[in-house]
């Protein structure tokens, strides 16, 4: 593995921890399953955004930055989107994946507080990029990658009966519409729809390639 052999902390497992939530529970098993791949190289990147009241917030950039990132198509990859500005840091051990998650979630409240956001409502995608190469049977050098969102999404609410109004309405407003998108998009994969609605929220063009 590049920058270390990916040893850790054996105390630094999920098992021993009840609260663990998925994201570390799911780069755990990561590491331990690459770290048999003896004759393969890999490395593994990730990134940690927010999306609140559909803009972008990168939770990996400096505590102080609020920027909001663009969204533009890949045109290299059908299906894809390209982040302008999103950090990608490239982690070896499960050690570093829980100070990533330490540093994203402090960010996360500091942007609230700068923002003067009383709520902390919004989705999280924790982006998870493999890239690993290996010999084939003939071989050749192989790469393969593979790219796993965890998502952290919001709740809907009842903006009428829960009498939210102004700011906390359409922060309301917006998360529903995210929501309502998403379902509608994994029904019309589902029955296999001639015309698949991503663009009508960013959070199901950020997912596009991995709902399918």
């Amino acid at each position: 593995m590049e920058g270390g052999d990916g040893r850790d902390d054996p105390n630094m497992t999920w098992e021993n921890d009840p609260t663990s939530g998925i994201i570390p529970r799911a780069l755990a098993q990561l590491f331990d399953e690459l770290r048999v791949q003896s004759e393969a190289e890999f490395s593994v990147r990730v990134s940690f955004l927010e999306l609140y009241n559909e803009e972008i917030f990168d939770l990996l950039s400096a505590a102080d930055d609020i920027t909001r990132l663009r969204l533009y198509e890949d045109s290299a990859r059908k299906g894809s989107v390209i982040i302008q500005g999103l950090e990608e840091v490239q982690v070896h051990s499960k050690r570093e994946v829980y100070q990533i998650l330490e540093k994203g979630s402090a960010k996360r409240q500091t942007a609230a507080t700068l923002m003067n956001a009383h709520s902390s409502r919004s989705h999280t995608v924790f982006t998870v990029t493999v890239h690993m190469k290996e010999s084939s049977v003939e071989g050749e050098e192989v790469l393969r990658i593979g790219k796993l969102n965890l998502v952290d999404l919001a709740g809907s609410e009842n903006v009428g009966r829960s009498g939210a109004m102004d700011k906390r309405a359409r922060e309301a407003g917006n998360i529903n519409q995210s929501l309502l998108t998403l379902g509608r998009v994994i029904t019309c994969l589902v029955e296999r729809a001639p015309h698949i609605p991503y663009r009508e929220s960013k959070l199901t063009r950020l997912l596009q390639d991995s709902l399918g």
